[in-house]
């Protein structure tokens, strides 16, 4: 939504973009389905050099890490039940749209077989729908091994 972008996508983290950006070679095909989950701050680069890694990339995840962080501390929880059915929506969206395309399933098919693969998938790496209809998880509430943060996070230099 507009507002979710106003509030995550903002001046504060544009100013991130629009450093780093100029830097970072845009990294070529993205496809057009996917563009509905990213932020338009989103960086996608493919460097080709471990020096460039080792620099701008690193340097670009410093400053988005710590926005992060940022957005972490400001968070407040919520507790709509129209917002809570909302980011529900999207985040099984999402969540289909990558155990659908996930780039990975034909290294993982060959390797270890079609079974295995699409329970991997569907069973860990994006299995939030799964928790949700066995009753594990429900939107608006932490999960049972969540425990309070013991420490403030210090941003990265």
């Amino acid at each position: 939504s507009d507002e979710y972008k106003a509030k995550y996508s903002g001046p504060d983290t544009m100013k991130i973009y629009e450093k780093h950006s100029k830097n970072l070679e845009w990294g070529g095909d993205f496809p057009e389905e996917a563009k509905q989950y990213f932020s338009p701050a989103f960086i996608w680069t493919r460097p080709q050099e471990d020096k460039e890694v080792e620099t701008h990339v690193f340097e670009c995840f410093k400053d988005y890490l710590n926005r992060y962080i940022d957005l972490v501390q400001e968070a407040e929880a919520a507790t709509d039940a129209d917002e809570l059915a909302k980011i529900k929506e999207r985040q099984i969206s999402y969540l289909k749209y990558r155990a659908e395309k996930d780039p990975a399933r034909g290294m993982f098919t060959r390797m270890y077989g079609e079974e295995w693969t699409e329970e991997y998938i569907h069973g860990f790496l994006f299995d939030l729908e799964e928790k949700m209809e066995k009753g594990l998880y429900a939107p608006g509430k932490a999960l049972d091994c969540s425990q309070p943060l013991n420490f403030k996070p210090t941003p990265v230099g």
